[in-house]
């Protein structure tokens, strides 16, 4: 079992002007599988490497097990980490690659060579055993690294960006190879990326960060369902969530949204809950897979309409994108539709738009503006 548990943790640099991590605190239980997430230079990986002890920690605590592991130097703390890049061993055999740490923990050879042989049945090495780095491709290789941490059957795994350095094809296999490893074997890990389709398709919980700091935490639809803020709506989704400036208003006790020259009712919802927002400016937040060139059937009742004229058509095979500006305001947004289209460059149409999926933030704030829970 290993629960590791990060409180309060900061991190500051000599001459810094601001802390390159700040009060980051969350906990991983036994077994999760938790995926770090955010863009390059938003501290993941600093809170990644104070927690294999590879970085002193200005303050705050991490736990494994309830043990604070601060002052654990890390070849103690019963930890293997993953890199970006694979760090083999040029000149020996993915055995010798295997085998090493084991050899420098003193482990009986006669288990080595089990854990060694077992690691590599699980990860498809079996028959690449004998070969050296050079011989093998990217995808392998980065398998050999993965099997080097297994085979020390750690308490925890951290993984720093372990897939960045393949192509896209190799990307996805790894991937689905790492998910089944960790299905597998379930031990408690820590997976660094500024790649969501790695946070949304691997992870049981995700932690955003930006600026060093936690934006938000939860499973990866929670989160992408239900974005903190406006950072989160963009940083999660490809492509991301449409952010429109609007008004909220009241009409008859319903909430109305003003934007680009239409009024947009917002079903299930009350004026009264939105409170304070209403009258002022908003920001409108839809996905672009809530946006329909043709709106789908019995659900009238919650589509408005807008018009746009299309700027560009973008053809992805399984699926096209629209990119769109609104007649009234020329703010522009993004639609992804059915492959089979006749839209083309230059059309113009209304583009329906599911209203029960609108999200609203506050400007001033960028935080979402939540409606009051309602008694039945």
């Amino acid at each position: 079992m290993a629960v590791i548990t990060v409180d309060k943790l900061c991190k500051r640099y000599a001459g810094a002007t601001a802390p390159a991590v700040h009060d980051v605190s969350f906990t991983v239980v036994d077994r999760e599988f938790m995926v770090l997430l955010g863009p390059s230079g938003c501290g993941k990986s600093t809170v990644l490497r104070m927690i294999a002890g590879l970085e002193p920690i200005t303050s705050g605590t991490v736990s494994i097990d309830g043990q604070v592991v601060n002052q654990v130097p890390a070849k103690l703390r019963d930890i293997a980490m993953v890199f970006q890049s694979y760090a083999l061993y040029p000149h020996m055999t993915v055995h010798d690659n295997l085998a090493f740490g084991l050899r420098r923990r003193r482990v009986e050879q006669t288990e080595i060579d089990r854990r060694v042989h077992a690691a590599a049945k699980k990860l498809g090495l079996a028959q690449l055993l004998k070969r050296k780095p050079h011989a093998l491709s990217g995808g392998q290789r980065q398998r050999v690294a993965l099997g080097r941490a297994i085979v020390r059957d750690p308490k925890v795994f951290l993984f720093d960006e372990p897939l960045s350095n393949l192509d896209a094809a190799l990307r996805v296999t790894t991937r689905n190879e790492l998910i089944k490893q960790q299905h597998d074997i379930g031990t408690t890990s820590i997976y660094v990326t500024h790649d969501q389709v790695e946070a949304m398709t691997m992870g049981h919980n995700i932690c955003i960060m930006n600026e060093g700091e936690v934006v938000q935490m939860g499973r990866p639809l929670d989160v992408y369902r239900n974005p903190a803020n406006t950072f989160v709506a963009k940083f999660l989704g490809n492509p991301p969530m449409n952010l429109l400036q609007g008004r909220l208003e009241a009409q008859d006790g319903h909430p109305v949204i003003r934007v680009a020259g239409s009024d947009v009712a917002l079903p299930k919802r009350t004026a009264a809950a939105l409170g304070r927002h209403v009258g002022h400016d908003v920001i409108v937040g839809v996905r672009p897979e809530d946006l329909y060139e043709i709106a789908p059937s019995g659900a009238s009742a919650q589509i408005a309409r807008l018009s746009v004229r299309i700027v560009a058509v973008e053809s992805l095979g399984a699926e096209t994108l629209l990119v769109m500006a609104l007649d009234a305001s020329n703010q522009e947004l993004i639609a992804r539709i059915g492959r089979n289209t006749a839209v083309r460059s230059g059309d113009r149409l209304d583009i329906a738009v599911d209203t029960a999926a609108i999200h609203l933030f506050d400007p001033a704030s960028t935080t979402a503006i939540v409606q009051a829970p309602q008694n039945n």
